[in-house]
């Protein structure tokens, strides 16, 4: 699973039969803490996140296990929205 934020939205009026009716989000990989990384990925949103909401994507073959994702040609799915993260003490 990756670390990301939801930064946007992508609208495609042309897509395969399988994506018709899915939210498209562009996230940006984040660290643990939040701090933003060079990589974006376009996810099936899941969980109903939304702009701003830190997540956590399925990427690769298991981005198409869920009921949402079932079928569709995806890479990576919004599978949970991230609440908070808590570390061990030794790890910090």
């Amino acid at each position: 699973m990756i670390f990301a934020k939801v930064i946007g939205t992508i609208v495609s009026t042309q897509k395969d039969e399988n994506l018709k009716g899915k939210k498209l989000l562009l996230c940006k990989e984040v660290t643990h803490d939040g701090k933003p990384l060079n990589t974006y990925h376009v996810a099936v949103d899941a969980v109903q996140a939304g702009e701003g909401n830190f997540v956590l994507l399925t990427y690769g073959s298991s981005s198409r296990m869920t009921e949402v994702t079932k079928d569709a040609p995806i890479d990576a799915v919004v599978s949970a929205i991230i609440d908070d993260v808590e570390i061990d003490g030794r790890y910090k």
